[in-house]
This record gives C-alpha cells, structure tokens and sequence, in this order.
C-alpha cells in the first residue's frame, strides 16, 4: 500500500486527518485483497462442490501471512453458493479468535507473574494492591494493543498460497476448548506435593539411630584393661 499523500501535503495536514487517509487507503487495499482471494478460491471450491458435495460438509482451505499456514475452515455449501464470500468471513473470524485466545492465555501468565512480584512492595512500604491494579490495567491496554496489530497484520498479508483442489481436503468437527479443565488443574497441582511447601507424608523417611555415649573412665578409677592400676598410671598416660 503506498502512503495518499506526499510528503508537502502531509505538513499541511493534521495527524487526526492523515490517519483517516491512511485507514480508507488500507480498507480500499483489503477489500481488494479478499476480492481477490475469493476470485482465487471460487472455482476450487465450485470444482470440490461438484464432484464431491455429498462427501464433504465443511471443507478446509490453507491461507498464510508468509509466515504460518492457517488452515481455515468453512462451510462448503455456504461457501459455494456466496461465491467463496464465506471463505473470507471465515478466515477474518478464525484469525480474530485465534490472535485473541494465543495472546489473552499469554496475558494471564503475565498476571500470575504479577501477583507474585507485587508482594515485594510491602518492602518498599507501598500499597500491593494499587501497584497491581495500575499494572494490570498497563497490561490489559498492552495486550489489546498487540491483538489489533497482529490481527491487521495477519488480515493484510493473507493469501491462499496454491490451487491445487486436490490439497483442499475435509475438515474435522469444530472441537470446542474446554476452559473448565484449566481450574481443575490448577487446584489440583495447589494440592500436589511441591506446589507451595512439601508435603510432610511424601518426605523420605530416616531411620533415627540411637546415640550411644560410653561411660567415661576417670583417671583415679582402675583401668578397665584388668591390670589392678589406676587408670592415670596405665592406659590413662596417653590419653
């Protein structure tokens, strides 16, 4: 996409305006863009439909960023009858959800880690609990940042890479994330050995030995030898 304006008409022009330009410019090079991925993707999908409609329901269509390859699912009927238009309604929502999800997980690591090293501010005799407010709000805007960059970024370069139908294969039922399973872990490694102090009845147990103390000899007593002398005088001398 090239800039819509010159260098000397951008002095003259306020920043609030010059995004404007920039915006209607990139909306006008995007919907070229899955104009053109649809155009790409219409007769493959018309071809797979024909032959093998009563086979597939949802089929699967590789598009990339020049990065990865996201395998974007659809709806073949739906697909073929809006002239591949679901294929772009497809692939807008799989890659929103998909930069959400990666990112938003991410964040929740951060919060952890947050949680933790605000503890050290007691130290420092200020207040955990505003620290973590102001810092998990910085990264809360941080993140919606990055998911809007990544997104548009993902959006914009996307392209279908082949045209081979031959690659367009079958796509698997949807499966759904269960989050549920998150909560069941992490109460569960709260309550493992290890996960805050060890667990007492998993330590290695010791064998106590007793201590056995020998009854001291004193010097004037008689030397244990059986000699009949005191013990200074016999084996007492060089101890």
């Amino acid at each position: 996409m090239e800039i819509p304006f010159s260098e000397d008409k951008m002095k003259d022009l306020r920043p609030a305006q010059q995004a404007e330009l920039i915006f209607n410019k990139a909306m006008e090079s995007f919907k070229r863009k899955i104009e053109r991925m649809a155009e790409i993707a219409s007769p493959i999908i018309k071809q797979v439909y024909e032959n093998q409609g009563s086979m597939y329901e949802n089929i699967l269509i590789p598009i990339t960023d020049g990065k990865k390859i996201y395998n974007i699912s659809c709806n073949l009927k739906e697909s073929y009858e809006s002239g591949a238009k679901a294929l772009v309604k497809a692939f807008e929502k799989s890659i929103l959800l998909l930069t959400i999800d990666e990112h938003w997980k991410e964040h929740l690591r951060e919060m952890d880690e947050l949680r933790q090293s605000v503890q050290n501010a007691t130290y420092e005799q200020k207040d955990p609990l505003l620290i973590y407010k102001l810092e998990s709000f910085n990264l809360f805007r941080v993140m919606v940042e990055d998911i809007n960059a990544e997104a548009v970024s993902i959006l914009m370069r996307g392209q279908i890479p082949f045209k081979d139908p031959d690659n367009v294969r079958r796509a698997d039922p949807e499966k759904k994330t269960d989050y549920s399973k998150y909560r069941t872990q992490k109460e569960e490694l709260d309550g493992m050995p290890g996960a805050g102090q060890e667990d007492e009845t998993h330590r290695p147990e010791h064998k106590m030995e007793p201590i056995r103390v020998e009854k001291k000899v004193g010097r004037n007593d008689p030397c244990p030898c059986g000699s009949g002398k005191k013990y200074k005088n016999c084996h007492g001398k060089t101890a």
